[in-house]
């Protein structure tokens, strides 16, 4: 049986660049090689695309991106290749394409935030008629915007705190009614986050109206939507769900932050300081099984596919469960919360890859039966 040729994808322009480097070196290092031909594909800060076959180890470091700049300098097609068969090119749609000696079989877009996981470059992959791992382009662009799945998490009835939703321009323009608004609805403390970002970027908690002001500027400096959350003092549990009509959740993890809240720092910058505890301790039966239903239910209500993975508070005092957001390509580096889920519940990190490969061509299929049925 011949190899299948995949090709991943990382970088991007997101402020979540250097989590998805670290990502894709993991990605890399723990695929099987026996199966799958690797290209490696890095998008540099500056949109540019690159071709990259140099050490591995050289993508978490970001020392990648000069060894493929100074690879595309060297290169020169000869006059059996074209434009896209040299070593790097500058088109997403000539990378992605097929249009090389040997066609890539499926994309691995390890990318997190804007123009990664918010449905841009799934539209892409889509148009180039490529399978790919993760969400469709609904999926991705709703899960992403943090508002908006909020919404549609009120209407499948899952419980989640209260929340506003503000635009920058209110931000800059009407901050004395923005404040009055939060003072009024939520009070103090509240979290204060961008509605399309993720690894916890520009999210700050509030404790009174300066810090409020301030958590809102930075917000607004990240995004165009700004959303503004009810503190709910609870446990920060997480569950990983796989899959795609038929999605299953894995066990169920809590995280231990070292700072105040599970902020970028505590998640990529600290080390082992903030700890991770899977399974979850002191929870009941009960308890795991309604957030691993909750999980599922949030997966499919969002028309998900392939993997996310969705958090939760449950409060220290009640009990009660808080679906808190999704994240549709979560970070997949050594200390990542969804390949260790996955882990304890009994796949291990090289059959993840291999199985959420084998998710991309089947949704593949069935999308294609969906255009085909529609011709006839």
């Amino acid at each position: 049986m011949s190899k299948k040729r995949v090709a991943i994808i990382f970088g991007g322009q997101s402020s979540e660049h250097e989590v998805s480097r670290v990502s894709a070196q993991s990605v890399i290092e723990n695929i099987d090689k026996q199966k799958y031909d690797v290209e490696i594909i890095g998008i540099t800060k500056k949109g540019q695309w690159l071709k990259y076959n140099g050490p591995v180890e050289k993508i978490g470091s970001g020392d990648w991106e000069a060894i493929a700049q100074k690879k595309l300098l060297e290169s020169k097609p000869s006059e059996s290749e074209t434009e896209s068969e040299i070593a790097t090119v500058n088109s997403a749609r000539q990378v992605i394409s097929g249009n090389t000696k040997t066609p890539i079989d499926v994309v691995f877009p390890v990318l997190h935030g804007c123009n990664g996981e918010d449905g841009t470059i799934q539209g892409l992959f889509e148009l180039a008629g490529i399978p790919y791992v993760g969400c469709g382009v609904l999926g991705a662009a709703v899960g992403m915007d943090k508002a908006y799945t909020k919404i549609i998490f009120e209407k499948e009835g899952l419980p989640q705190g209260d929340y506003l939703v503000f635009n920058r321009k209110q931000v800059y323009n009407l901050m004395d009614d923005v404040v009055a608004q939060v003072e009024d609805r939520l009070t103090y403390p509240c979290f204060v986050k961008p509605s399309n970002a993720g690894s916890s970027v520009g999210v700050n908690k509030a404790s009174d109206r300066e810090s409020l002001e301030k958590a809102l500027i930075i917000a607004a400096k990240n995004d165009r939507r700004i959303l503004v959350e009810e503190f709910i003092d609870g446990r920060e549990i997480e569950c990983a769900v796989l899959g795609n009509d038929d999605p299953v959740a894995s066990t169920v993890g809590e995280v231990v932050p070292c700072n105040e809240f599970y902020d970028y720092e505590a998640k990529y910058q600290v080390g082992d300081s903030s700890k991770v505890v899977i399974p979850a301790e002191n929870l009941s039966e009960e308890t795991v099984a309604k957030i691993r239903e909750y999980a599922v239910r949030a997966f499919k209500c969002l028309d998900c596919a392939g993997l996310s993975r969705v958090d939760f508070f449950v409060h220290k005092d009640t009990g009660e469960i808080y679906i808190n957001e999704i994240n549709t390509l979560p970070g997949f580096t050594q200390i990542s919360m969804y390949p260790k889920l996955w882990a304890a519940s009994g796949i291990p990190y090289s059959e993840l890859i291999d199985k959420l490969i084998e998710l991309a061509f089947e949704r593949y299929e069935d999308t294609r039966r969906e255009y085909t049925n529609t011709l006839d």
